[in-house]
C-alpha cells in the first residue's frame, strides 16, 4: 500500500448524546462500555494501516492536551510524530480540511493521499476497512476526490445516501462514480434507498490528495480556498513544529460550511468506495445502547440498576442506583449533574435540550462537574450564592499556572499528597491536613512536585466565581 496521511477531524458537541457529551468534554472523548474512546478507537485504526503516518488531527485548542493524553495512551511513538491543527473556535469541515491540506502538502508531499476520518466513528472490522483505504488510495494518487460509502443494512433516515453510477472499471465494482448526494431523506425514501442497492450511507470519509483538493477548493469554494492558504502563511517557520494556532482572524474569514456542500457535491468525477465493513456514527443514544448486550426483555443496562417490568429500555448510571418499574421503550442517562428521559422515538431530539439549557445560560450544557486540565481535573462538589467547593487533583509534576482572581478569595485544605505553593512573594509547603489562604487579587500557584496525586478542597468565597475570572502571568502548558 502507498503510503498515506491519516487526517482526524475532532470536532463538534455530539449534543445528541448530552449528558455525556459536552462541549467541554465532546463525542470523541466520551467513554465507550469497554472503557474506551471514539478518538482513541479512531487513531488506532488508522495508525495500524499499512504505511500510515504523521498523525494529523484538527481540534479546537481547549481540546488539545485531552487529544494529546488519548494519543499517548495508545502509543507513545504515534503521539511523539502526531501533529495539531488547533482551531480557535468551532467551524465546519470544508475549513478544516482546506487548512489541514496545506500543512500535509508542506510537511509530506503534495501528491501523497490523505485519508479523512471523523473522530467520532465505530469500525470493528479493521481487516475491511484497510481494503477499502488501499482501493481509494490507489485512486487518490491519479488525482481522483474519493468517498466512502456504506451498505445500508436498514432505512436509516438521520444519514445522507450516496447515489451510485456505474463501476469506474470492470475490475473494481466496489468503486462507483458518484452521481449525487442526497441530504437525510424521508422514511419512505430511506426504504428505497436501503433495497436500491445504487444507494450509500454518506459516512463523512474521504481520501485524495492535497494537491486534488485543493484545486477542487480554488474551483468550488474559492474564498476558503484563499482563507486557508493566507491561513498556512502564518504556519510557524521551524518545519518541526507539531502544534500549530490556527490564526483567528483568518480562520474567522471562512465559511461556515461542511466539505461536502463546498466541494464534494460541486466536483465532477468523485467516486465512492463501497464499505462492507461495520459502521456507526454513534449519533444517538440509541447507537450507544446497541454497543450493550441486551438482556432477556431488551434492556440494555450500565451501572447499578434494578429493572423491574421493564422493557426495551437503556439504562446509564454513574453514582446511584437508578430504578424503574412498569416502563418501556426509555433511555435513562443519569450523571452527577444531569439526568436525561427521553422516549426512544424522541432521540434526535435531546440537542433542544442543550440548546434551552445554553439559553438558560445554565453551565451544564457546556461541561461536567469534573473538568479535565493538563495538570489534572477538579471537580465542583458544591455550589451556591457567595461560594463554591472544589475538589482538585493535581498530578505528578503538574502544575497550575501562575494566576490571581480580582473578585474571589480561595482556602486549600491538602488531604492527600504535598502541595508547592506559591503566593504572592513567599512560598511555601502544605502537607496533608494543613491549609493556606489567598486573598483575592493575590498572585498564586499550585504545584505538586511529589510522585503521588496530590488533592486539594478548595473553598471559594466571592461576588463572583466563573471560570474567567482569571489573569494568568505564566503557564507552562501554553495556554
Amino acid at each position: 500500500m502507498t503510503r498515506i496521511v491519516p487526517l482526524i477531524l475532532s470536532g463538534g458537541a455530539g449534543t445528541r448524546l448530552w449528558p455525556l457529551s459536552r462541549e467541554a468534554a465532546p463525542k470523541p472523548f466520551l467513554r465507550l462500555p469497554d472503557g474506551g474512546t471514539l478518538l482513541g478507537r479512531t487513531a488506532a485504526r488508522a495508525l495500524a494501516l499499512p504505511g500510515a503516518g504523521p498523525l494529523v488531527t484538527v481540534t479546537r485548542g481547549e481540546h488539545y492536551f485531552a487529544t494529546a493524553d488519548v494519543y499517548r495512551s495508545l502509543d507513545d511513538r504515534a503521539a511523539a510524530d502526531a501533529a495539531y491543527l488547533l482551531e480557535p473556535f468551532g467551524r465546519n469541515t470544508a475549513p478544516a480540511v482546506a487548512i489541514a491540506a496545506h500543512w500535509i502538502a508542506r510537511q509530506v508531499g503534495d501528491r501523497v493521499p490523505m485519508l479523512v476520518l471523523p473522530a467520532d466513528h465505530l469500525i470493528r472490522d479493521q481487516r475491511a476497512f484497510a481494503a477499502a483505504v488501499a482501493r481509494a488510495a490507489a485512486h487518490a494518487t491519479h488525482g481522483r476526490l474519493v468517498t466512502f460509502g456504506i451498505v445500508p443494512t436498514h432505512p436509516e433516515t438521520g444519514y445522507g445516501y450516496l447515489e451510485c453510477g456505474e463501476p469506474v472499471d470492470a475490475h473494481s465494482p466496489p468503486v462507483a462514480t458518484v452521481r449525487r448526494f442526497i441530504e437525510k431523506p424521508p422514511r419512505a425514501d430511506a426504504q428505497t434507498y436501503a433495497l436500491s442497492g445504487r444507494h450509500l450511507w454518506n459516512s463523512g470519509m474521504f481520501c485524495f490528495t492535497p494537491e486534488a483538493i485543493l484545486a477542487a477548493f480554488h474551483a468550488h469554494a474559492p474564498d476558503i480556498a484563499e482563507a486557508a492558504r493566507a491561513t498556512a502563511e502564518r504556519f510557524p517557520g521551524d518545519p518541526r513544529a507539531t502544534r500549530i494556532d490556527i490564526d483567528p482572524d483568518r480562520f474567522d474569514a471562512m465559511s461556515d460550511i461542511s466539505l461536502d456542500y463546498a466541494v464534494m457535491e460541486k466536483a465532477t468525477g468523485v467516486i465512492a468506495v463501497r464499505g462492507s465493513f461495520d459502521w456507526s456514527d454513534v449519533g444517538s443514544w440509541q447507537a450507544i445502547g446497541d454497543l450493550v448486550a441486551a438482556d432477556a426483555e431488551g434492556n440494555r443496562r450500565q451501572g447499578e440498576t434494578v429493572a423491574i417490568d421493564t422493557r426495551g429500555t437503556m439504562i446509564h448510571a454513574e453514582d446511584r442506583v437508578v430504578a424503574t418499574v412498569g416502563v418501556r421503550d426509555l433511555v435513562i442517562v443519569d450523571t452527577t449533574d444531569a439526568t436525561l428521559v427521553a422516549h426512544r422515538d424522541a432521540l434526535q431530539r435531546v440537542k433542544e435540550v442543550v440548546a434551552v439549557l445554553k439559553s438558560r445560560g445554565h453551565d451544564a450544557w457546556r461541561s461536567h462537574r469534573t473538568v479535565a486540565r493538563p495538570w489534572g481535573a477538579y471537580t465542583v462538589l458544591l455550589e451556591a450564592s457567595g461560594f463554591k467547593i472544589k475538589r482538585i487533583e493535581v498530578s505528578p509534576g503538574g502544575a497550575l499556572s501562575l494566576q490571581r482572581h480580582r473578585r474571589r478569595s480561595e482556602h486549600w485544605v491538602v488531604v492527600e499528597g504535598r502541595a508547592h505553593v506559591t503566593r504572592g512573594d513567599e512560598t511555601l509547603e502544605v502537607g496533608r491536613d494543613e491549609s493556606t489562604f489567598i486573598p483575592a487579587g493575590t498572585m498564586h500557584r499550585l504545584e505538586n512536585a511529589g510522585d503521588a496525586p496530590l488533592v486539594v478542597v478548595e473553598v471559594q468565597c466571592g461576588d463572583y466565581l466563573g471560570e474567567d475570572d482569571i489573569e494568568r502571568f505564566d503557564d507552562r502548558y501554553g495556554r
